[in-house]
């Protein structure tokens, strides 16, 4: 009998990609093609949403057509918190699309702090008051578009992060629905209840007829009949849950960690709700048959956009892979540390108008130790995070799986371990995110019962082991310490 394939839209910060995987995990083929930032003025990181569809639909079909079967189902992945707003009737985008990574909401989240609603938000949403999320986005648009706010009363328009906008298109716009773990990224989502918030559309004068129906993980998301070949898509999550399902971490204290344009660590916390006491964020990791179970997440803002920064930016060396073999050319980091506050400091921190920083620079210093100073800084990060997750949740973490393009950067994986003390797995499957999309529409067309079947499909392909003395490990985390110092001054 023919194994089964599954098809898995991927649409991230930097690209959209579309993969085809067997029903074991296996990658068949991929297509992707780059998306291009727009930053208007300091701080402000825009898309275009027509761009973003255009590259679904081109990925999805060139995978197709070459495809010897027709894939079983369709998943979706997604950049979180990105927004897009658009007219119900005809598709038009009223504005780009309003990136994550963007801060020019900042003004407003302080002063809405100033009015005392931030424990509100946490309490409600599990999140902090923060331009990050898409609510403040929302009102930007509604109140900086001309005629936006009175087309959105009116239910002209709806709102969408980017796989509602992706399903809105591929389903010809007969679904305008969300899941679970999108809408706990917009700040106007009850995760306790798990329903939109009426004080929180309040708070920011945001119609309700705007926002997607929420449904969970695994449902019925429609037809996607705008393919070449039409697929039931029956799964979608964003990016980082989506990675926490790739990479099986369905028990209790589980921890995975994902290196892409971003870091994100993600620790499964079971179905208890709580407020993190170190400023990090609780959000829904996956809802199934309405039972939702809730993760810790950290955030870090910028990851691997540091070793694209050091070629794109700087030209320190031609390919992302090369920063590798720079960082081994030294032999310690000479002094040199990296804070890649680009878009400001993330978890635990969360001040948005911190920048980058590199210090400790001498007259010694090469471009080697900047690329290795540029690496170090994800496990100086990561370390932040796990320390906050850990103390949060009383559960002793001995081991983390990690995956994204920098889990290929075997140097990056070593230091990592080195400075958390603890194993790092890297998986056999490293499309993790991806996957985990594959996993929801695998179970929701009947092709794994549940996730116990994703959970035996896992497989390592590398471990890593700490080998650094305690007084250097020591060391080298002061100066990070003193390094955020710096920064936060």
């Amino acid at each position: 009998m023919a194994h089964k394939t599954l098809l898995a839209i991927d649409q991230g910060t930097t690209s959209s990609r579309s993969i085809l995987f067997s029903e074991f995990g296996e990658v068949l083929d991929i297509a992707q093609k780059e998306l291009e930032i727009i930053t208007p003025h300091s701080g402000w990181v825009e898309q275009d949403p027509k761009h973003i569809w255009d590259d679904v639909l081109q990925t999805a079909n060139v995978v197709l057509k070459r495809a010897n079967i027709k894939p079983t189902a369709l998943g979706i992945t997604n950049q979180r918190e990105t927004t897009i707003i658009w007219d119900r009737s005809t598709g038009e985008p009223v504005y780009n699309a309003i990136v994550w990574q963007d801060r020019r909401t900042a003004d407003l989240c302080n002063r809405l702090r100033a009015e005392g609603y931030e424990e509100l938000i946490t309490d409600k949403t599990g999140l902090l008051l923060d331009p990050y999320f898409s609510a403040t986005k929302i009102a930007w648009i509604l109140d900086n578009v001309n005629g936006a706010r009175e087309r959105a009363e009116k239910g002209e328009l709806a709102f969408g992060t980017p796989e509602s906008w992706v399903i809105w298109n591929l389903t010809g716009g007969k679904k305008h629905v969300s899941d679970a773990t999108n809408a706990s990224r917009t700040m106007l989502y009850n995760i306790r209840e798990q329903c939109w918030d009426n004080e929180l559309l309040e708070m920011l004068d945001i119609p309700k007829s705007l926002l997607p129906e929420v449904l969970d993980n695994v449902a019925d998301f429609g037809v996607a009949d705008a393919l070449t070949q039409p697929l039931k898509i029956c799964g979608a999550a964003g990016d980082q849950q989506a990675a926490l399902i790739g990479q099986a971490c369905f028990d209790k204290g589980m921890i995975k960690s994902t290196y892409g344009t971003g870091c994100f660590a993600l620790m499964n916390i079971g179905s208890e709700f709580s407020v993190s006491k170190n400023r990090l964020l609780t959000t829904c990791a996956y809802c199934l048959n309405g039972n939702i179970t809730y993760a810790l997440e950290g955030s870090v803002f910028i990851a691997g956009a540091a070793i694209q920064w050091l070629r794109d930016g700087l030209q320190l060396f031609g390919s992302a892979p090369e920063s590798e073999a720079l960082a081994l050319s030294v032999k310690d980091n000479g002094g040199v540390y990296m804070v890649p506050a680009f878009t400001g400091l993330g978890a635990p921190y969360w001040e948005p108008e911190a920048r980058g920083l590199i210090c400790g620079l001498g007259r010694e210093t090469e471009k080697a130790h900047l690329a290795r100073a540029a690496l170090e800084a994800q496990a100086y990060q990561t370390l932040d995070l796990i320390g906050a997750m850990c103390d949060d949740s009383g559960i002793a973490i001995d081991t983390i799986r990690i995956d994204g393009g920098l889990s290929r950067n075997d140097f990056m994986c070593s230091f990592l371990s080195d400075i958390l003390n603890r194993d790092v797995e890297v998986p056999k499957v490293n499309e993790a995110t991806a996957w985990g999309a594959a996993v929801l529409a695998a179970i929701g067309i009947g092709v794994f019962e549940d996730f116990e079947d994703a959970k035996t499909r896992w497989q390592r392909q590398k471990l890593f082991q700490s080998s650094m003395t305690v007084s250097e490990r020591d060391k080298l985390c002061q100066g990070w310490k003193e390094a955020i110092l710096k920064v936060r001054s």
